[in-house]
């Protein structure tokens, strides 16, 4: 499955637009975590822990994309984007967003 953030393909031409498509995962930090980035936050720096949660997050949130693309019977996806906000005090929510084409070569 090709994903891409532009609006078209170099290649490939736009056969059918299947429709919007996206990927939902919601991570909680966990205390463990929270402790360790309130004692970062004193010094500054990276917080690590978070850094690898938010990445596991997006990657999760691209699978889930792609899975429900290939559901549509999509073979790409244009206009990929993330979004992401907090849920709660604990919890990271991150969406991966775009338009479920299928695509043909030129």
């Amino acid at each position: 499955m090709i994903v891409v953030t532009t609006e078209n393909i170099a290649g490939y031409k736009i056969k059918e637009v299947k429709g919007e498509v996206f990927g939902l995962i919601v991570r909680s930090r966990g205390l463990g975590g929270d402790v360790m980035a309130g004692l970062k936050s004193l010094v500054g720096g990276e917080i690590h822990q978070y850094t690898s949660l938010l990445e596991d997050a997006r990657k999760q949130a691209v699978d889930r994309l792609i899975a429900n693309a290939t559901d549509m019977g999509a073979n790409a996806i244009v206009m990929m984007r993330f979004d992401s906000s907090e849920v709660g005090q604990t919890m990271s929510e991150v969406v991966a967003y775009g338009t479920a084409v299928t695509i043909e070569k030129e």
